[in-house]
């Protein structure tokens, strides 16, 4: 092996290795929480995980064929994380002010 060669393998080793490292934090993360929210962030974390994954794999085996798939998990990460801010938005929202019944027009 070349020069170039082991230093990509090097390097590409240390990558997987930060990956599993992180994809472990962030298990951790998702388990303890301690809210929704962190736990939603945690989840879109993992889509960026394994989308990082997939491309360390692709220039591991110098192959295209992953990238199509890591198009479609970031599109699914966004749609996703979207939807549980929104629904967390929803949850969140305070009540609307009301005043007590027969106080109108009393200032």
């Amino acid at each position: 092996m070349s020069g170039p060669e082991t230093v990509d393998r090097v390097l590409l080793t240390a990558a997987v290795v930060v990956l599993v490292v992180a994809g472990m934090l962030l298990l951790v993360r998702i388990w303890r929480g301690p809210s929704m929210l962190d736990r939603a962030i945690a989840l879109d974390v993992c889509a960026a995980l394994i989308i990082a994954g997939l491309g360390a794999r692709s220039a591991a085996a110098l192959d295209s064929f992953y990238f199509p798939i890591m198009l479609v998990l970031a599109f699914l990460g966004f749609t996703g994380s979207v939807g549980i801010a929104r629904f967390i938005a929803v949850r969140d929202r305070p009540p609307a002010h009301r005043r007590p019944a027969g106080k109108e027009g009393k200032g």
